[in-house]
């Protein structure tokens, strides 16, 4: 792949890792999302990841009604590209997580390119239990495999094709990339396809620049072209959203990954987090695309053409 100048920020605003007890900043309800969506998008977010929450106790719910009302409510509000997540939550089902593709029919939607290891135990350590699912939901994903398996995968695919939603793969570790060349070989993926190497989390590759290029690299030799992100989880994040720069890539930040703005001092918004990126960007002679260079780019459909 070669080095372009401009360059795009996807803000992850709350996934499905950290809890309410961490941070108060931490989106759980939809006016939330909508806010934290728009702040994103001021702040030069092109793309933003959505995950939705039980809106009285913030636990992860894949609900389609609260996530047809947060990607409708961010639609009349501003511009920016919803990515609709897949990976709701490990201990969800494959039809669970697939619910929203055919009912919205989202522009992008995040797809674990694999199975792994998604441990969050450790950080039940730190927490007070305020909400009383929270110590139970992070302890359980060590005895918890994240299942995604041949079948699984494409049924994802198969899925997003017919719905004309792009898959983001997610990848947390290098034989992911062996799976995606596996189903552009079926003809099942098409190309060039869109990967966002997410690292540092327990179970997958450390947040490390020799791996952030190792992945690279070998997604140069296993795919040819492709379009690629990085994503790391808590202090990691700018250090490898820094590293993907230098390297020609994008970069995702925001609430889900990281809670913090600088060590110690909480991130008020996702916005924070992509405004700094944005700075970093500018620093290094890089250009922010807007969200309709980034439709252009990725060969989006248009939010016009989604379901809500």
């Amino acid at each position: 792949m070669k080095n372009h100048k401009k360059i795009f920020i996807t803000a992850a605003l709350t996934g499905a890792v950290h809890t309410p007890s961490m941070s108060p900043y931490l989106p759980v309800t939809t006016q939330q999302l909508i806010d934290e969506a728009a702040r994103a998008y001021e702040a030069g977010a092109a793309v933003v990841h959505l995950h939705t929450r039980n809106q009285a106790t913030g636990e992860p719910d894949a609900s389609l009604d609260l996530m047809r009302e947060t990607v409708a409510g961010i639609h009349r509000r501003c511009d920016v590209i919803c990515c609709v997540t897949t990976g709701a939550s490990q201990m969800m089902t494959l039809e669970e997580r697939l619910a929203p593709i055919p009912a919205l029919q989202p522009e992008l939607a995040s797809c674990n390119a694999g199975s792994m290891n998604f441990v969050l135990a450790d950080i039940a350590k730190k927490i007070p239990d305020g909400f009383g699912w929270e110590k139970p939901y992070l302890t359980g994903t060590r005895g918890n495999i994240f299942a995604n398996t041949y079948n699984g995968l494409e049924q994802y695919v198969r899925t997003m094709n017919e719905n004309g939603t792009r898959p983001e793969f997610e990848v947390y570790d290098v034989g992911m990339i062996n799976n995606i060349a596996y189903f552009i070989r079926e003809g099942l993926v098409k190309t060039p396809p869109y990967l966002q190497f997410v690292l540092g989390i327990t179970g997958g590759l450390p947040a490390t620049v020799a791996n952030v290029n190792f992945l690279y690299e070998t997604a140069c030799k296993q795919l040819g072209e492709f379009h690629w992100s990085v994503a790391a989880a808590g202090k990691h994040q700018m250090p490898m959203a820094a590293t993907a720069l230098a390297l020609g890539g994008n970069v995702r930040v925001g609430l889900e990954d990281n809670l913090y703005i600088t060590p110690g001092v909480l991130a008020q918004s996702s916005g924070e987090q992509v405004a700094a990126v944005r700075n970093m960007a500018h620093i290094m002679g890089l250009e922010v695309a807007t969200p309709a260079e980034v439709r252009k780019l990725l060969e989006l459909k248009g939010s016009d053409r989604v379901k809500v």
